[in-house]
């Protein structure tokens, strides 16, 4: 249901804020899952990127309301991780659109 429906925030909302560079939570570093992307090797947060990106449509019409907010929150974190390794990253010329 959308918020003007339930009358609350979304999971998204809920859980991730930007500080300008990285997503932020409110929980302690060790309270959440999945290794810190900082940590992970390029072909690693490749894998774990495209693994999110696979089960995405999944997530978000069937998981609960914390699994969606989860999937949201790391999928924030390894993308943000991803742009700061690769800032001028290539971008696809078909990919653009006239302005």
């Amino acid at each position: 249901m959308t918020e003007s429906v339930r009358g609350d925030t979304s999971p998204e909302q809920r859980v991730t804020e930007w500080d300008g560079d990285h997503a932020r939570t409110g929980a302690a570093d060790g309270d959440l899952p999945g290794v810190d992307p900082a940590e992970l090797g390029d072909e690693d947060l490749i894998r774990e990127v495209q693994r999110l990106h696979r089960t995405r449509l999944d997530t978000l019409r069937h998981a609960t309301d914390s699994a969606l907010a989860n999937h949201l929150r790391r999928t924030a974190e390894l993308e943000t991780e991803y742009l700061a390794r690769h800032p001028g990253r290539e971008v696809d010329p078909h990919r653009l659109r006239d302005a």
